[in-house]
């Protein structure tokens, strides 16, 4: 079965359930899939009932697609997502933006909880991701391109949608949110990097490091679409200084930092 195929497969299996077309989509990193709760009049789809959808393996994700309005907006938001590290193939890490793109979605809002390397970050600022790093030594576009779905050959000269990362900054502003900006590192995880590794991104000019949202902007991209990717600092990582590190640490300063992130991006998805 071709790609196409299948996606055209979930897609009906979704359009049968949802009555209307959503033009934003959400990806809600650990410990923020809290967000999709807001969601009003919310259609919830479990991955495992969606033809040819991965399920999600990771403790804080609950894995299911929630669709619905957001602010006045049609959305579909994807509570909890998929990551290389869990075994997963590029290409089935990013099928749920393939998806979305079917759906009617034209600006993804991507987020992650990450660790800060830029020495004038703290734990808990959130970070308007300008620019990555692909340092996880794969791309889901590797394999045969489908003209369909986008070029061979896709710049990302402006991943981040530029435009959007300055309405990010507004919003922000206007909320007395105040923010970061910078570059993400992608890596593969699951282990933290070590010092060396750390010293090493930040020599490359990462601001921020982290183990998912390369490749869903990657795909993101190939298709087109509008993109904004918002990380919170959950820790910092500087090679220099590192604490052994722990994933309760991490879920706790997101949790902290939960009620600043989703009032940002509500107001983010209502400027849309």
């Amino acid at each position: 079965m071709s790609h196409l195929h299948a996606i055209t497969e979930s897609v009906q299996f979704i359009k049968n359930q949802v009555s209307i077309s959503p033009q934003i989509g959400l990806i809600l990193g650990s410990g923020l899939g809290e967000l999709a709760d807001e969601i009003q009049n919310p259609v919830t789809i479990s991955y495992a009932d969606i033809p040819h959808f991965p399920v999600s393996t990771v403790e804080g994700h609950a894995g299911q697609l929630v669709i619905g309005e957001l602010h006045g907006k049609q959305v579909v938001a994807m509570q909890g997502r998929f990551h290389f590290y869990e075994g997963y193939s590029m290409q089935e890490v990013t099928y749920p933006v393939r998806v979305m793109k079917q759906l009617g979605v034209e600006t993804m809002i991507v987020t992650n909880a990450c660790g800060g390397m830029n020495p004038t970050f703290n734990p808990g600022d959130l970070m308007i991701i300008e620019d990555h790093l692909n340092m996880t030594g794969a791309n889901p576009l590797i394999g045969p391109n489908e003209q369909e779905l986008g070029p061979r050959f896709p710049d990302m000269s402006a991943a981040y949608t530029p435009a959007y990362v300055s309405l990010v900054e507004e919003t922000a502003k206007k909320l007395n949110i105040p923010v970061q900006k910078g570059v993400y590192a992608g890596i593969t995880g699951p282990t933290y990097m070590t010092p060396a590794e750390l010293k090493m991104l930040r020599a490359i000019g990462g601001d921020a490091v982290g183990m998912s949202t390369v490749p869903e902007v990657i795909v993101a991209s190939h298709m087109s679409m509008k993109v904004i990717g918002i990380s919170c600092i959950t820790d910092m990582a500087i090679g220099e200084e590192l604490e052994p590190l722990t994933h309760d640490e991490v879920v706790e300063v997101a949790n902290r930092t939960k009620p600043r992130f989703i009032s940002l991006v509500k107001e983010v998805v209502s400027s849309l």
